[in-house]
């Protein structure tokens, strides 16, 4: 038999599918997620009465019900409406560096001991200058960097990036050397992808796991929304207590710019206070605390518990983690990659960014995200 939270859980599904029609005051339609049929659900005294079978034979407050009763249309037009929250990531406009015209061509290439970078020339004023956008004053080329960024995010140990470079690119860099990028292109990327709105679903998953930092056990919070994949926030504490819960729930609603219908934990009790307070309203419905108490409860947290195994993976190769700074900075990566560089399978091949209406990124997704947070900042 479904449990109470299973059918919380569906109910708000419906919500954020836009499966619930309001005919008037006391009557409401409820689609199917499967789009073959739907259930009248009609208000009877200070009860709900639904058609469906499990309503009409188990006797239960069914999803639909639920849907209905906790989540009402005023809500959700309180939401904003998807064009705006759409971002486009527009590609940055070269302009010449002396007059600002737009009007360029290409005109050969400079040659250093880095590599070859692009040269144009105006054609209004007519002088010929070297774009190298988020790559100034950069001794390695793009595709350098980028290659060691996107290495080190796929799991590739600093001192095998030096050798992989030295082997294919003919580039004598140091692993330190290779980490200062790292280090200054995560700031960079961050402070840009931070700025943009994902069209994200009203169900937020969270969880936290252990890392070593510096031989001692501390605590990542992750939390990623259910329709899209898209990893919201992540944030590092030594406990698990109120305060903490509520930071990176707090950093979450910053980034999505909405509260969420409903989150879904584990049993940890600092998150049952932490959405009381960091969600609190006066209007109804509330946001919906549903809590995972173990993996056999249908209504599982198994999508945020792949995202720790993810995380897992890279730290795994590093053997722990050298200070809370250093971890701080290798858990913006993961996120800016998980996000806007990897593709997913359960996304069809689209990366959360792209399924939460961010326009995609081509080719080199490491250079394109560069550039335009160069051009941003």
């Amino acid at each position: 038999m479904k449990t109470t939270n299973s059918r919380k859980l569906r109910g708000v599904q419906l919500i954020a599918h836009n499966k619930v029609e309001m005919i008037n005051d006391s009557t409401f339609r409820v689609f199917s997620q499967s789009g073959k049929g739907s259930y009248i659900i009609v208000r009877k005294g200070l009860n709900w009465v639904c058609e469906c079978a499990d309503f009409e034979f188990n006797h239960v407050v069914c999803k639909h019900i639920y849907a209905v009763e906790q989540y009402s249309k005023r809500l959700r037009r309180a939401i904003p409406h998807e064009a705006e929250r759409f971002e486009e990531l527009c590609e940055p406009q070269l302009v010449c560096k002396y007059c600002g015209s737009q009007n360029l061509i290409k005109r050969g290439v400079r040659k250093n001991k880095s590599g070859r970078v692009q040269r144009f020339s105006c054609k209004d004023c007519g002088k010929r200058f070297v774009v190298n956008v988020g790559f100034e004053k950069m001794k390695a080329t793009p595709q350098v960097v980028t290659v060691s960024l996107d290495l080190y995010f796929k799991g590739i140990s600093l001192r095998k990036i030096t050798d992989h470079l030295k082997q294919f690119h003919g580039v004598k860099v140091t692993h330190v050397a290779v980490f200062k990028w790292i280090k200054k292109y995560v700031e960079l990327i961050k402070g840009y992808v931070d700025s943009l709105v994902p069209d994200v679903s009203g169900i937020w998953h969270s969880d936290e796991m252990t890392v070593n930092i510096n031989g001692e056990l501390q605590w990542i919070w992750n939390v990623m929304d259910n329709e899209t994949r898209f990893w919201l926030a992540s944030q590092i504490t030594e406990q698990r207590q109120t305060i903490d819960a509520r930071n990176v729930l707090a950093e979450a609603r910053n980034i999505a710019r909405a509260r969420p219908l409903a989150v879904v934990t584990d049993g940890l009790h600092a998150y049952e206070r932490a959405i009381r307070k960091e969600f609190r309203t006066m209007r109804k419905p509330r946001t919906e605390h549903i809590r995972v108490p173990n993996i056999r409860n249908r209504s599982n947290n198994n999508m945020v518990e792949r995202l720790n195994g993810t995380v897992r993976e890279r730290n795994k190769v590093m053997r722990g983690l050298k200070d809370k700074e250093t971890a701080s900075t290798i858990m913006d990566g993961q996120r800016i990659y998980y996000n806007f560089i990897r593709t997913h399978m359960s996304l069809s091949g689209k990366t959360p960014a792209e399924q939460a209406r961010i326009a995609g990124l081509n080719g080199n997704r490491w250079r394109s995200l560069i550039r335009r947070a160069s051009v941003d900042k």
